[in-house]
């Protein structure tokens, strides 16, 4: 089996892994509410953290430039 047929090989049995625990966390309602929760949770905290980052990121840039 060559590189190229096993990463294929291995890309298929993870994305089957991946559906089958989505599959299965859909029909559980205990487990839904939880993904949700860490979803709203994930989305309130990381992306204004990252906003911030990187407006911080390019104000201290922008003054570092020659003209």
């Amino acid at each position: 089996m060559t590189d190229e047929t096993a990463r294929r090989v291995a890309n298929v049995i993870l994305g089957a892994a991946a559906l089958g625990a989505a599959f299965y966390i859909a029909r559980t309602p205990p487990l839904r509410r939880v993904v949700w929760r860490l979803a709203v949770a994930a989305v309130t905290g990381t992306i204004p953290a990252w906003l911030a980052r990187e407006v911080r990121d390019a104000w201290s840039e922008s003054g570092q430039r020659a003209l």
